[in-house]
């Protein structure tokens, strides 16, 4: 059994999907967030960065964006701008099925 334990891989890192919403200002620094403590900043940082670029881009080319919606198999970001900024909303998605 020693022999087997050799190729076993440790448990993978879970991240548990984050509840909640944070906001940021022009400049991408986060004011206000309700997310876990848990949860990573870098994650945070990441995405705010990007939600910001696309709300730039969008005024850039000037599309009037001021909502949008992000789905993924398992989380739902809903993103608005506020003066530059923008408030981000990250809710875990739950899967229901209905019988026919």
């Amino acid at each position: 059994m020693g022999l087997l334990n050799i190729f076993a891989k440790p448990p993978a890192k879970l991240v548990r999907l984050p509840s909640g919403s944070f906001t940021v200002d022009k400049d991408g620094r986060v004011l206000v967030s309700t997310l876990p403590q848990a949860f990573p900043k870098e994650m945070v940082q990441d995405i705010a960065t990007h939600v910001l670029s696309a709300f730039r881009s969008a005024q850039e080319a000037q599309i009037p964006v001021t909502e949008f919606i992000v789905r993924y198999s398992s989380l739902k970001l809903t993103a608005r701008e506020l003066r530059g900024g923008a408030i981000i909303f990250l809710v875990p998605q739950t899967f229901t099925t209905t019988a026919p």
